[in-house]
């Protein structure tokens, strides 16, 4: 299996919160775009860095909802005739839902987009404010009853919680929203403070305040209660879904898989060796200068040996409800993960447990990721 990410590098207005590469464009940015796009993917082709076809497609940015619907057709069909799409191919637009309308829904659609991953955060006016969000609530509701129209039946929703201000009644009507407008996917993520973001400056200032780690927990524990006892698998840490209805683009990401990055900004994993990651530099200038000149935008970051795939694999599989087959790692890597870590393995119980031949956390252990899983690096 090889999956496609596409990075689209324009919004109309930057988040505060967000670190993510991405521009406020001309008109004529918008329309240069596609065609860099489709000279990359030949360019790609020509290079042979992955093999077809393509099982998924990841439209990401920045706000790919930006380019028309044939635009968004044409560059679907360069990555067919380069490399060519399964026949179950999953392919994402993320959106906002306020670049949407009725006619542009059924065109991304027609255009061979069946997932549709709307970016809508919150169903409150006041925390959508905070946040400098262009849309309302109205118009996030909108956009999904327009989507289920245009005949969207894979729709995943944004959530964001541990906003500033937000109690867990506030949340708990937060959930009730999302879940009456009954998404297949929820990807809910806790609002974190990155670095030259107009947010950290805030933040620096004093003002702005997010809940503590007490409160940030109680959020992360109500979500998963609430969604899970409306039939949502917590498969991630930070994804919900019907049965059936995950990100198989993500999931193959947490695997290891092979993907082709397109895009300024946009980041590949090439399974050769132990594995190498690949970048193009967050700068539209210089990956259009790259493309004109037919040379490769992209450079390695990263190239693994034995030991830091086997670490990778961990820092990836046990972010998921599956985690990670003990069998696989010894027929991978030749041992198993308490050969590999003992130390490891006894500093992060019981968090960590062994079940079923699995490695997995505990949700529990999830809140405290970040610190678990250095044990392992």
């Amino acid at each position: 299996m090889t999956g496609l990410y596409l990075h689209i590098p324009f919004c109309r207005r930057k988040c505060p919160y967000c670190d993510f590469y991405s521009l406020e464009p001309a008109e004529t940015q918008l329309a240069a775009y596609p065609p860099l796009l489709i000279r990359h993917l030949r360019l790609a082709a020509r290079q042979a860095q992955v093999q077809g076809p393509f099982a998924t497609v990841f439209f990401g940015g920045g706000t790919p909802s930006l380019l028309p619907p044939a635009a968004i057709g044409e560059i679907l069909g360069a990555a067919d005739a380069c490399f060519g799409l399964a026949d179950d191919a999953e392919i994402t637009l993320e959106a906002n839902p306020g670049t949407l309308t009725r006619e542009s829904l059924r065109g991304y659609r027609a255009a061979g987009i069946n997932r549709l991953s709307l970016g809508v955060q919150s169903l409150r006016a006041r925390h959508l404010q905070t946040l400098g969000r262009l849309h309302g609530p109205d118009e996030a509701r909108r956009a999904v009853d327009w989507a289920r129209q245009a005949g969207f039946a894979n729709l995943s929703l944004d959530l964001m919680f541990a906003l500033p201000g937000q109690s867990l009644d506030d949340l708990e009507a937060e959930i009730a929203a999302y879940l009456a407008l009954a998404p297949e996917h929820l990807s809910c993520y806790g609002l974190s403070i990155e670095e030259e973001t107009p947010f950290a400056h805030r933040h620096r200032q004093g003002l702005l305040r997010l809940p503590d780690e007490d409160q940030y927990a109680a959020a992360f524990l109500l979500l998963h209660e609430r969604l899970a006892g409306a039939g949502y698998a917590h498969y991630e840490i930070s994804n919900y879904a019907r049965a059936g209805m995950e990100c198989r683009h993500n999931q193959h990401y947490w695997r290891r898989g092979a993907h082709l990055g397109v895009g300024a900004g946009a980041h590949s994993f090439f399974a050769r060796g132990w594995g190498e990651r690949w970048a193009v530099a967050p700068d539209l200038a210089a990956y259009q200068g790259a493309l004109e000149a037919d040379r490769d935008p992209a450079r390695m970051l990263e190239s693994f040996d034995a030991r830091g795939a086997l670490a990778e694999t961990l820092y990836l599989g046990l972010r998921t409800s599956a985690g990670v087959a003990e069998a696989d790692l010894v027929k991978g890597f030749g041992q198993g993960l308490g050969q590999a870590f003992p130390e490891a393995v006894r500093r992060t119980a019981p968090s960590l447990h062994l079940t079923q031949g699995r490695w997995r956390f505990t949700t529990e252990g999830w809140l405290l990721y970040d610190h678990l899983i250095s044990a392992f690096f």
